[in-house]
């Protein structure tokens, strides 16, 4: 069984959600915030300091950290104890299976975030589910791309979707969000693992959903076009505010245009629809 260690980083909550985004792609796969403080865990066989130390130089924190050693972490009792339910735009509540269901709500997504990412606290997270509250999902054909959680995924059962598809390179998530897409009692999914450049997929897409960072939306924008239809939606977030003219530019050399973007917290989504 490997071993897991804990980073402690002391910092604000907003500089917190900075980190995860970094730090997500240096290894790390799990993250408490608590306060003036984060923990980020990684496996010891994933761990690479050298990685951590140029996130944390970025920010000027290289000298503020503590290492330390978990074994046989009870990961289960670690979000119980940190996870809190989310609502987003007073219609969707996120919550995981030990918190009470709370039927004033429209719509309720149960998750068991694991160590995977997209609880639903993150801001990105949020402003994708606000996006799709606001398009038509009845009977429409859906793509997850980097599905995490499968909270997307989910989301867009809830609203209608007639077929969805979901992706990750990620084996840890495809298990996890097969295991959240049960809770949820989704039918009519369909779940592939690796990226979306070497996926088979045997139609166009009504919407495309992808939170995942700058840098992958960028290199996988032409497939994104290519799997779109001709009346798609296309929903990007990862990304931070001042990325949007990189991201736009990008679109527009794919035929893509920008219908609407909306900002939280220094954060984006970006919604495109086909300019050809």
């Amino acid at each position: 069984m490997n071993k897991y260690l804990k980073i402690s980083i002391p910092c604000s909550p907003s500089l917190g959600d900075v980190l995860i985004a970094e730090l997500s792609g240096a290894g790390f796969d799990s993250f408490l915030e608590n306060d003036l403080l984060l923990e980020a865990f990684v496996s010891d066989k994933d761990f690479d300091e050298d990685a951590l130390k140029t996130v944390l130089d970025r920010h000027e924190l290289a000298e503020n950290y503590k290492i330390e050693e978990i074994k046989n972490t009870n990961w289960n009792r670690l979000w119980e104890e940190n996870f809190e339910p989310v609502i987003i735009d007073d219609r969707v509540r996120i919550r995981a299976t030990f918190h009470d269901p709370a039927p004033e709500f429209e719509h309720e997504i149960i998750i068991n975030p694991k160590m995977s990412f997209g609880t639903g606290h993150h801001q990105t997270t949020r402003l994708v589910i606000s996006e799709q509250l606001t398009i038509e999902h009845k009977n429409k054909r859906v793509l997850d791309v980097g599905t995490g959680t499968g909270i997307l995924s989910v989301m867009a059962y809830k609203l209608g979707a007639g077929s969805i598809t979901a992706t990750d390179i990620d084996d840890w998530c495809i298990e996890n969000s097969r295991e959240n897409f049960s809770l949820n009692n989704l039918e009519n999914i369909t779940i592939l693992q690796g990226e979306i450049a070497n996926l088979t997929l045997s139609h166009n897409f009504d919407i495309i959903l992808a939170n995942i960072n700058k840098n992958i939306l960028l290199a996988e924008l032409p497939y994104y076009k290519k799997l779109l239809d001709s009346h798609g939606i296309l929903i990007l977030s990862g990304f931070y505010e001042h990325d949007v003219t990189d991201l736009q530019q990008k679109a527009l050399k794919h035929q893509l245009k920008v219908v609407g973007v909306n900002t939280l917290d220094q954060w984006a989504m970006m919604k495109l629809a086909r300019a050809d």
